[in-house]
């Protein structure tokens, strides 16, 4: 008797599920990704082979730029806002809420304590252009000094982190780290390019 021949059918299979995860996927990572703030100076950190990562919150940068620039920066905008009241009580000078609301959005910035009001009454824009002179860190008028001891007091949980760029005078880095240990800082972190270790090591 022959054999009866079953017609065999290819597998089918339905991809809708496959595309709606990488969908789900695609949209998740769009809403949960946190773009990197704009920077006021681009500075090229040296490398090392540290893999220890700085905190992602509580943390004031101190960021040395071209010309041997030096620029403020922490994260909070509470910590922002009381801050500039501090800083507004010690030096004399008055912020209005707009001012204060702008500058709890800044990233960083680098100009003295008297330009600051001129610098945040300043278009979006105009201030993108406005070549910043760098915080004061000089014996004679140390403002870089205020700022983290001000902020220290607002926040006593923040870690100082300097990010200095790799052609920028040894002095003027030595200068900001004599600064942090007038007050009584001793312990801050080296923001640096991560590089692989010596395999020879």
């Amino acid at each position: 008797m022959p054999k009866v021949k079953v017609k065999r059918t290819k597998p089918s299979l339905d991809m809708t599920p496959m595309v709606d995860l990488a969908f789900l996927l695609v949209t998740f990572f769009m809403l949960t990704t946190k773009f990197a703030p704009e920077e006021s100076v681009i500075v090229d950190t040296p490398s090392s082979v540290s893999e220890l990562k700085l905190p992602d919150t509580n943390v004031i940068t101190l960021t040395i730029g071209d010309g041997n620039r030096v620029f403020f920066g922490v994260d909070g905008q509470q910590t922002k806002e009381a801050l500039l009241s501090k800083i507004a009580g010690k030096y004399g000078v008055s912020f209005t809420e707009e001012e204060s609301k702008t500058f709890s959005l800044l990233t960083n910035f680098g100009v003295p304590v008297n330009q600051l009001k001129s610098y945040l009454s300043m278009e979006s824009s105009a201030r993108k252009n406005v070549v910043q002179p760098g915080i004061p860190i000089d014996s004679v008028n140390n403002e870089l000094g205020d700022w983290v001891h001000q902020t220290r007091l607002t926040n006593p949980k923040v870690v100082v982190a300097i990010k200095g760029d790799q052609n920028v005078d040894y002095a003027t880095i030595q200068r900001v780290i004599d600064i942090l240990q007038d007050r009584k800082i001793n312990r801050f972190n080296l923001v640096t390019d991560m590089e692989a270790k010596p395999s020879n090591i």
